[in-house]
Parts: structure tokens; C-alpha cells; sequence
């Protein structure tokens, strides 16, 4: 039979072909599905995260920052650990990003606080000379879009079985229990700050953009 394929370079080429795409599909896809799969500590993003994230797509944050880190020493000293595919498994949409304006944040969950978010937002250079980042004095006014968020986190709980409510996973149950939530998320972010007016919001029950933006920034690690 060898003997043979040799002979026919057709053939023998379709051969190779099929042993090496079954080689692939029986090594080669069950450890890239794997590898998709959420990585162990991965979490869907609580309500006030999915607020927050909203603003920080609305604003086209992702226009200038990316959230993927590359394997190189290069992006893993200054960022941190290389990005995963499964670190994406709750990210809809992926905001990879290719651009990069500004760092990469990716990781900016780990060495980065609520106090500096608070002043950087306000006023970009305040914590980094020379920045070209604008101003983003409108999320200490504008009211965070909870009904929203809690509907995307609804949404893809039903449609896409993201375990919300299981064991070790943010808790979403009633739209009523999700507001409560959120203000007891929120608190933890607001006593971190300073602005009196984000406070006095809180005290009225009025989450603004500005914590929840800075709760998805603080949950990216």
C-alpha cells in the first residue's frame, strides 16, 4: 500500500492530510476548548461592574486602552501576567482593544486604587505629568445606568447560563435584592473617596458613574 502512495503524489498528499487533521482535532481541540473555558477565580461581573462597564464603553475608553496583554517580557513586566482566553469567558463584548494611547488595562485591578481612579478621572494629570487623557468630570454627575446592568446581567444568565447565583458567583436574584447589591458594593468604593458630591448622591441613593466605573476597574485583575 506504500509502495503504492508513493506512486501517486495526489493521494498521498490527501493522506497526509487526514492524518494530520485528525492528529489535530484529538490533541489539538480539546486543549484549545479547555483552554476557553473560565479560568479558576474568573467571575461574572456584578451589576455595578456591568454599570461601569457601560460608561467605560460609552466613553470609548476602549478606544485608547487595550485589555489584552501579549506573552512577550516586555508587556508581562510592565502589565503583569499574560492575558488567558479563559480570563474572557463573561466579557461581552471582548474589549481586546489594539490600540494603545494609553497603558493596557488588563491588570489595573492590581496596583491601582479607588483614590487614584477618583483624581485621575477628575483630572488626568494630577497622578501622571503630561497626560493627554481628557477629563471625565461628567461621571461625578451622571447617574449610573444600574437598570441596564442589571438587565444585560439577566439576559445572559438566562441565555447564555452564566452561573450567576450558584456557589462562589455574584449574587443577581430579584432586580429589588440587585439594588441593594449594588449600594452595598457602592459603599465600600464611595468611603474611599473624597468628592462631597458623589457622598451626598450616595446618601440619596443615587449611585453615580464614577463608582462604578471605578468597581469594573478595580475588578479587572
Amino acid at each position: 500500500m506504500f509502495h503504492w502512495l508513493e506512486k501517486n503524489p495526489f493521494f498521498f498528499a490527501v493522506g497526509v492530510f487526514v492524518v494530520i487533521a485528525y492528529a489535530g482535532i484529538i490533541t489539538i481541540l480539546p486543549d484549545f476548548m479547555n483552554s476557553a473555558r473560565p479560568v479558576v477565580g474568573t467571575k461574572p461581573y456584578t451589576v455595578l461592574q456591568l454599570a461601569g462597564r457601560h460608561a467605560y464603553i460609552k466613553d470609548s475608553c476602549n478606544a485608547c486602552h487595550s485589555q489584552l496583554i501579549r506573552p512577550f517580557k516586555s508587556e508581562t513586566d510592565r502589565y503583569g501576567m499574560y492575558s488567558l482566553s479563559g480570563e474572557y469567558a463573561y466579557d461581552r463584548p471582548f474589549l481586546w482593544g489594539s490600540k494603545r494611547t494609553g497603558p493596557d488595562l488588563m491588570r489595573v485591578g492590581n496596583y491601582r486604587t479607588t483614590d487614584w481612579h477618583e483624581n485621575h478621572m477628575m483630572n488626568p494629570t494630577s497622578v501622571v505629568p503630561g497626560s493627554i487623557m481628557p477629563h471625565y468630570k461628567h461621571m461625578f454627575k451622571n447617574k449610573a445606568n444600574i437598570e441596564t446592568a442589571y438587565a444585560e446581567a439577566f439576559t445572559i444568565k438566562k441565555v447564555f447560563n452564566v452561573p450567576y447565583d450558584t456557589k462562589g458567583m455574584p449574587k443577581l436574584g430579584t432586580y429589588e435584592e440587585a439594588q441593594k447589591m449594588v449600594i452595598d458594593e457602592a459603599k465600600q468604593i464611595v468611603d474611599d473617596m473624597k468628592s462631597p458630591e458623589v457622598k451626598e448622591a450616595y446618601a440619596r441613593g443615587e449611585i453615580k458613574e464614577i463608582v462604578a466605573i471605578i468597581a469594573y476597574l478595580n475588578s479587572l485583575k
